[in-house]
């Protein structure tokens, strides 16, 4: 590699390309680093027992020192749900708009690092100095209020870190997407565009937020019963929609969740929803009041098992419950990966008696990202000489590339990276020259306890095969069997049903012990591993399963 190429700006992704969530970019020149976002992941059907995912900044906290600070694009949580995580390990100043540090400050709060956050108010149209880099904002159309691209001066050119947008020509608040600033920019001459990925697979341009207002004003018109709305708390427009038509129907709002409450109180305080006076209700309230003169708003839209929708699913909910006729509308798109809590959930209401409307049987649901129209007007406003995919799996990341070439970027221009790549970017070159430490921390209850992965994996197989813990007693001196073996099996197999599985199994034992040797006898780890070896190759063998054998060996 040149000198020239060493000397350019160096770019981590340290999450957020080849998967959805974790979103995380380090931009760095010399001794300067800036870190874009700081998102999070929710655990996938593989990981039993963990709460949610962060991004590994071992890179980062080996680099501390040279962290200016740390830019967050908008308040979605695989944007700015890992701040808090961050922090407790880095405290550098955080820079992002009103809403997105209004809305950040509660989870900061829940995880006792808001009175380390060093928060700093941004407006599309500040610039900020951070080392090396000038920082200029853009504001884009998006599912939250507030969302900005980056546009980062470095010394070898102008990268565009677009983040998440779409082209809302009739947004819900009238905000829309800075063109002018883009193409602006592109005027100059713009070295690098990192853009969002997520919808590259899907053709045209995404509808604006306002176009499912009349099918969700008919919703509205033909339910004469109780009708329950389920979105992300995060998705504002959405909700701002619901309140709007909540008034045009006569109809109270009963707000459950935590995050809903929260996310609407905060936003209506500072001017980014609109909401008249006493149309909010306490949803403990809402049965003193007829089913057509409520509408409860809940999270729950991926089925999530502890949520508000969740809940009055199964029935479960204190004080809202699902009746015949009732219609539920869970307006959000299902993430890959919750297609099966969303289908439970989709079950058990349909078991209640309701009429269930989502994305895939009702137009109640539009993309907050770019369509691959969207993703070629960026691109060309941009005109970039040199381009990276960015935001979403392996396969949006390549369909997202070839449209870069369609759109006439050379393809020996296009970097297709991965989390933890470095590449280096220069005025004549873009690629990945190095990797660095990267990865996911598995989080179980508070965000300082993490899981390694040998737990992960014990826990796959407990859910899997079960487990066997056979217990014998050896004499202290000779190391003979003098009592048992006796098994316990859970998640294997029926103890009753199985009684010649686990005679055999006892016969194993004591043989495998009897031909140790009288060295080997003594010590209790070797006796143990022996059991453990022996018992889960006879598994195999007459099952096909693996269980977690667990020895116990106690000596008199």
């Amino acid at each position: 590699m040149s000198d020239n190429q060493d000397a350019g700006v160096s770019i981590v992704p340290i999450g957020g390309l080849g998967e959805f969530g974790l979103n995380m970019m380090v931009y760095q020149y010399g001794d300067d680093i800036i870190v874009v976002d700081a998102g999070l992941m929710f655990p996938e059907a593989d990981m039993p027992g963990v709460d949610l995912v962060f991004p590994d900044i071992t890179y980062l906290r080996e680099n501390r020192d040279k962290i200016k600070g740390i830019i967050i694009t908008h308040a979605h949580e695989d944007h700015v749900g890992g701040l808090a995580f961050f922090l407790r390990q880095i405290n550098v100043p955080i820079y992002g708009t009103e809403l997105t540090l209004a809305l950040a400050k509660g989870r900061l709060r829940e995880y006792g690092a808001l009175e380390i956050a060093q928060l700093n108010v941004i407006h599309p149209d500040d610039t900020v100095q951070l080392g090396c880099f000038h920082l200029e904002f853009i504001y884009v159309a998006h599912s939250i209020p507030d969302t900005v691209a980056v546009a980062i001066h470095t010394p070898v050119g102008i990268i565009v870190h677009a983040s998440d947008f779409k082209f809302d020509q009739t947004p819900v608040d009238n905000r829309l997407t800075e063109v002018h600033k883009l193409a602006a920019l592109g005027e100059k001459g713009v070295l690098l565009l990192i853009s969002d990925s997520t919808n590259a697979d899907r053709p045209g341009f995404t509808p604006s937020e306002r176009s499912i207002y009349p099918d969700l004003n008919g919703v509205f018109q033909q339910t004469t019963g109780g009708l329950f709305l389920a979105t992300f708390s995060s998705s504002l427009h959405r909700v701002q929609q619901f309140i709007d038509l909540a008034v045009e129907h006569h109809r109270l709002i009963a707000v459950s969740g935590r995050s809903m409450i929260n996310n609407i109180r905060t936003a209506s305080e500072l001017g980014y929803l609109d909401v008249p006076h006493n149309i909010l209700i306490d949803a403990r309230e809402a049965n003193r009041f007829a089913p057509h003169e409520v509408v409860v708003l809940s999270t729950g839209s991926q089925g999530e098992p502890r949520s508000g929708m969740a809940l009055i699913a199964k029935d479960d909910h204190a004080f809202l419950h699902i009746e015949p006729g009732d219609t539920v509308l869970i307006s959000a798109r299902i993430i890959p990966g919750n297609e099966l809590s969303v289908r439970h959930m989709i079950n058990h209401l349909l078991r209640r008696g309701a009429h269930v409307l989502h994305e895939r049987n009702a137009n109640i649901h539009v993309s907050g990202h770019g369509a691959r129209e969207d993703l070629k007007l960026m691109m060309n406003l941009v005109r970039p000489k040199f381009f990276i995919p960015a935001h979403g799996e392996y396969s949006n990341l390549v369909q997202h590339a070839e449209l870069a070439e369609d759109v006439g970027i050379s393809s020996d221009n296009i970097t297709v990276a991965e989390d933890g790549d470095l590449i280096s970017l220069t005025p004549d070159f873009c690629g990945v020259r190095g990797k660095v430490p990267a990865g996911r921390v598995l989080v179980d209850g508070k965000i300082d306890m993490g899981v390694e992965n040998i737990v992960v994996h014990d826990r796959q197989q407990l859910a899997q095969d079960g487990m066997v813990i056979p217990i014998v007693v050896l004499n202290n001196n000779s190391g003979d069997v003098t009592a048992g073996p006796d098994m316990v099996s859970r998640g294997f197999v029926h103890m009753d049903e199985s009684e010649d599985l686990m005679n055999e199994a006892k016969e194993i034992v004591i043989h495998a012990i009897n031909h140790l040797s009288p060295g080997s006898k003594s010590e209790t780890e070797t006796v143990q591993e022996e059991i453990r070896v022996v018992l889960r190759r006879f598994f195999k063998k007459k099952t096909d399963r693996r269980p977690m054998v667990l020895p116990v060996v106690m000596r008199v």
